[in-house]
């Protein structure tokens, strides 16, 4: 770790807590049926500072509310008159204290401005600059799912001349998969059409079982509210996204490796049958051999979600 010292480092210090102050919720959402009444409240999306500038685009620092939170994010603004399509990022997990503003994206972030389409990447709250929400781990991270929603509903506020709001995707990545479809059963219609990657399994146990159960504190604490999967799955059915799909109205599209160290294939079979059974348009491409981070296979699944937004959007 980088010591910072002096009256500069004081300022950042000072400034960095400040930009992170925890926000008491009104409610929690703690389950898909209490997403289902919740008031999505996503609006003053604000165009910041500019990061970085291409020949086809400009990279801004944004940020938005998302009900009493405060979130932080980056957008890719192709050059251009507009209006452009947007499409929001929901990235992968990265640890919240290593997580810094965009992470996660880059190449999704430049080909989609380079392609036409304002990419709007969200830090999700307890990141980077976002407001700290304390019961995020203990409510399996449905929160997430309401700072992506409230990403969409404040572009459609905003009124920005630039972006359409009449025209949004949604592109998650690994636990964004799961994220992505959480948003879709929580809050059906928000987007036009969905692109996941790698996703993390649409039935919260599996990801429980994998990264979260060797913690006892955090596994203590997740049983206190929803009991022991292994003996009571009725809430954990209450937060699983599978048994909504009959909710989903956008078609989505799907990649996965058959190779996927992190996330099983297994895993993106049984969504794609749950969403057949559900009658959603859903379509899964594997591509044989590849790992979690698809590096050959890239740039052909980056052309067909290409292809998919500009034919939904």
């Amino acid at each position: 770790m980088i010591r910072r010292t002096g009256i500069l480092g004081i300022l950042v210090i000072l400034l960095t807590g400040l930009m992170a102050v925890p926000v008491k919720a009104d409610s929690v959402i703690d389950s898909i049926p209490a997403a289902m009444t919740h008031a999505f409240d996503g609006r003053d999306l604000r165009i910041g500072r500019v990061l970085a500038r291409t020949s086809s685009y400009t990279r801004y620092a944004i940020t938005y509310r998302s009900g009493q939170f405060r979130i932080s994010g980056i957008m890719n603004l192709p050059r251009g008159k507009g209006p452009f399509p947007v499409i929001v990022l929901a990235h992968g997990y990265i640890d919240p204290e290593e997580y810094v503003t965009g992470q996660g994206f880059r190449r999704e972030q430049d080909s989609l401005a380079r392609n036409g389409y304002a990419a709007l990447h969200v830090d999700y709250r307890n990141h980077a600059g976002s407001s700290n929400d304390p019961n995020n781990d203990l409510s399996l991270r449905l929160g997430y799912a309401e700072d992506v929603i409230n990403a969409a509903l404040a572009v459609r506020e905003s009124g920005l001349a630039s972006l359409d709001g009449s025209r949004i995707g949604l592109l998650g990545s690994s636990m964004g998969g799961s994220v992505a479809f959480n948003a879709l059963v929580m809050r059906p219609g928000t987007f036009d059409a969905v692109v996941t990657y790698a996703s993390t399994s649409t039935n919260p146990i599996d990801s429980f079982n994998r990264w979260q159960r060797s913690d006892p504190r955090l596994r203590e604490a997740i049983f206190a509210r929803y009991g022991n999967p292994d003996i009571d799955q009725t809430r954990w059915a209450r937060a699983t996204s599978s048994n909504y799909f009959d909710r989903i109205t956008e078609p989505v599209l799907m990649f996965h490796g058959t190779r996927d160290e992190s996330c099983p294939i297994d895993w993106a079979r049984r969504t794609k049958r749950a969403l057949d059974a559900a009658g959603v348009d859903a379509t899964l491409i594997e591509y044989p051999g590849a790992p979690h981070y698809m590096y050959s296979e890239w740039p052909d699944s980056m052309r067909r979600a290409l292809a998919f937004f500009k034919a939904q959007l």
